[in-house]
């Protein structure tokens, strides 16, 4: 069992370590609704990025290559800047309502903003009516996607045992990492099988409308569900609260600071590695698009299976030491990840993407489950998906935007790996105020976070 670091005492519950009554069958029902929901909001994230240059053809006026490029990932970043409104809204309603009915809202909203994408004119079509209409789905997307990551980790993290909620939650990271990979893989295929100009005239629509009969599958499988014990046995001790939003900013306002910095690196990271390589093994390495697509989908496969590895280590040995691995792991790979992944060739690519992808993956796996440990279950879901989301817009959002944009000014293509290493020291130090959690119980008495909020950092190891 890990070591508890935690200084006060208030912050773990008594009682065994284990939750023997956990139904297992149960549980990999809920893990399954949890990741299609997630999977979906994902792969749309991962298309629009893999399909960036096409993207950028279609709704941007020509000319200027690196401006439309730089546009379409502006339009990429406004779509997170309605994650945290959506975060608050469906945050609030899942505390009041519960969390099954939201998470079926959000995957109906997500998959029809998705499937949009798929049917817009383009630029030469409409004019600007299609970068506008292009934002506005993007928006529509953006904000149900504010809804979904955090509610999915809290019903996962609320079904799961005591002592492997990590374990259980790391499959939530997955989906994410198969979303981006199936979406490497079925842009990589369209773009093999079929020829440019079939390509460019409508075979880059095919990904966005898959989303469609995933999120209908995603909606059946939620609505299957019942609601999740923590939420269950507030609501049976009328303890659901009538302002979380106004609670949770009097209340968990360091701990969202703290666990909101450490979230930057997780941002930051995920969208280089996921969605912004690509496009660097492309402008930068002058990889073909195919090679780039290839190199980033072998990648995201190690991605997903590492998860699961990375879960039971949190698991193992705390939240606090996988923090410090996390750190550890980005910045010693930084540099030569964008080396490699600067090369132009298909297999130092991949190795590249590879290494990114192990900081990235860890800190995955910890966000996924530090969002429902650091919160009770009252005000867990806005909580959560504000903290989250209001990193995610800030940090991950606008990384590939950033990311060129530094390149463009310094003239340096390695100058994104210098922004990721300040933002991880960042992240490092807002992790290591947070205490330890692992052994925390989620469906515990509310008296058991009275007085958790962290003051001070503590130390890392006991």
């Amino acid at each position: 069992m890990p070591a508890s670091n935690d200084n006060n005492n208030n912050t773990a519950s008594p009682g065994p370590a284990t939750s023997p009554s956990v139904d297992l069958a149960t549980l990999r029902k809920v893990i399954a609704a949890s990741a299609i929901g997630n999977f979906v909001e994902w792969f749309d994230f991962a298309v629009y990025g893999f399909l960036a240059v096409v993207i950028a053809e279609h709704f941007f006026p020509q000319g200027d290559p690196a401006l439309a490029l730089l546009q379409t990932f502006a339009v990429f970043a406004v779509a997170f800047a309605l994650r945290p409104l959506g975060g608050i809204f469906f945050g609030m309603l899942g505390d009041k309502i519960g969390r099954k009915r939201v998470l079926s809202m959000t995957v109906l909203l997500m998959a029809g903003s998705t499937t949009l994408i798929g049917v817009l004119p383009t630029y030469h079509s409409v004019g600007l009516l299609a970068p506008l209409a292009l934002a506005l789905a993007r928006c529509i997307q953006g904000f149900s996607a504010g809804g979904e990551y955090a509610g999915a980790c809290a019903f996962v993290m609320e079904h799961a045992p005591r002592d492997r909620k990590a374990r259980y939650g790391s499959f939530v990271p997955v989906s994410t990492f198969v979303a981006f990979a199936s979406a490497a893989a079925l842009a990589y295929a369209v773009s093999a099988i079929l020829s440019e100009a079939a390509l460019a005239s409508w075979g880059w629509r095919i990904p966005f409308l898959v989303a469609a009969p995933l999120g209908l599958v995603g909606l059946y499988m939620r609505l299957n569900l019942d609601e999740s014990p923590a939420f269950q046995a507030l609501k049976q001790r009328q303890e659901v609260p009538h302002s979380p939003l106004g609670e949770t900013l009097r209340t968990h306002g360091r701990t969202i600071l703290y666990l909101g910095a450490f979230i930057s690196a997780t941002a930051l990271s995920f969208y280089m590695f996921t969605t912004y390589f690509t496009t660097y093994m492309q402008v930068v390495g002058g990889a073909t698009q195919a090679t780039a697509l290839l190199a980033s989908l072998g990648a995201l496969v190690f991605a997903a299976l590492l998860c699961p590895l990375i879960g039971r280590y949190a698991d193992r040995v705390g939240r606090r030491r996988t923090i410090l691995t996390a750190g550890g792991c980005l910045i010693l790979a930084v540099f030569p990840a964008y080396t490699l992944a600067g090369s132009g060739e298909w297999l130092p690519s991949m190795l590249g993407a590879a290494l990114m992808a192990v900081g990235a993956v860890i800190c995955n796996v910890v966000t996924a489950v530090l969002l429902s440990e650091q919160f009770p279950t009252r005000v867990r879901y806005t909580s959560s998906a504000l903290c989250y989301n209001v990193a995610y817009t800030i940090f991950g959002g606008t990384a590939p935007l950033v990311a060129t944009w530094l390149i463009s000014r310094t003239g340096l293509d390695l100058a994104p790996a210098l922004y990721l290493i300040a933002i991880t020291l960042l992240a490092m130090w807002g992790g290591m105020k947070l205490p330890e959690t692992a052994d925390r119980s989620l469906d515990a008495d509310e008296t058991a976070w009275a007085h958790s909020e962290p003051h001070a950092a503590q130390p890392a190891v006991s």
